[in-house]
């Protein structure tokens, strides 16, 4: 039973493996994918996802560089997906501290632009791709820490609630927190699974109905993040929190976390395809069209 699970842990996406079984690595630890590596040779200035691993410690340092804000568009989840997916295979690898690089700001969610004035079919591989992101992110079997060292409002806060543990700067301007109900956008069923098991029902349905964002203060009082430390202490304290945690023996700690987290994982996976089409149906309605213009129209002025 025990090995049953424990192989379950590196495969709960279908086909994980075999997709990846051709990555290939440098020297330098950068990871590139042979159909595409001669087209990337000179754009590594261009990745949006930073990838350093520490073999000493076992440690990856996976950092979101896409200006302004770190937005959850197509590309970004892509990479992010990919590069994932490559330090889930390479066993030399125990841990992965998700952090930004951009001041101020961990990830400020899903790209609207990904789901404005688009048609039905990239809404879809659109939503396919958050699906996917969620799937390998919280249903790794490798210990995620999430350095949250800025604000991190709707999908960047189900980034940081699908690791096992959050530090977030103790800085009470910057907040976090499922608000997409203030954009007049419902929150799925797995969001909500996953705001439920870190903060409680009575927390996660206060937030999720009038679309809470939280200081950090705040923030750790819900059980939102476990953790504030000063801003510049953030990565520190997630490398020295990991060792911790890499101390327990890794079967019974993959194990756990996998009974934990498989109900969850399970559910979303039994109705992958109804969940797209339900978002699909959603987001293209002309009424929520219209919130998502407004929104992008506000905006643009507060940037002029």
């Amino acid at each position: 039973m025990a090995g049953i699970l424990q192989q379950s842990l590196r495969c709960t996406l279908s086909g994980g493996r075999s997709l990846f079984s051709t990555l290939t690595r440098d020297a330098t630890r950068s990871w590139t994918l042979p159909g595409i590596a001669a087209s990337r040779r000179n754009a590594s200035a261009s990745s949006k996802i930073q990838v350093e691993m520490d073999s000493s410690t076992g440690i990856a340092v996976v950092t979101m560089q896409s200006p302004p804000v770190n937005s959850l568009s197509l590309d970004v989840l892509t990479e992010f997906c990919i590069s994932l997916e490559k330090l889930e295979m390479d066993r030399g690898c125990q841990g992965v501290i998700l952090t930004s690089s951009l001041p101020k700001i961990f990830s400020a969610g899903l790209d609207i632009t990904e789901m404005y004035g688009k048609s039905p079919e990239h809404c879809a591989e659109f939503w396919k791709a958050v699906q996917e992101l969620w799937l390998k992110l919280y249903g790794s079997s490798m210990v995620t820490v999430a350095a949250v060292n800025g604000s991190s409002p709707a999908g960047g806060c189900l980034m940081a609630t699908s690791c096992d543990y959050r530090i977030m700067a103790d800085n009470p301007k910057y907040g976090i927190g499922l608000n997409e109900t203030q954009l007049g956008i419902v929150a799925p069923f797995w969001f909500r699974d996953t705001m439920v098991n870190t903060v409680g029902n009575r927390v996660a349905e206060l937030s999720l109905q009038l679309g809470l964002l939280y200081s950090a203060p705040d923030a750790l009082r819900v059980g939102l993040v476990d953790q504030l430390v000063p801003e510049q202490e953030v990565l520190r304290t997630a490398k020295d929190t990991m060792a911790k945690w890499l101390a327990i023996p890794d079967h019974a700690r993959q194990i756990t976390k996998s009974m934990m987290r498989k109900p969850t994982i399970d559910k979303l996976l039994s109705h992958r395809e109804a969940d797209i089409a339900n978002f699909v149906s959603f987001i293209t309605k002309d009424s929520i069209q219209k919130s998502l213009k407004m929104y992008l129209e506000g905006l643009k002025k507060r940037k002029n």
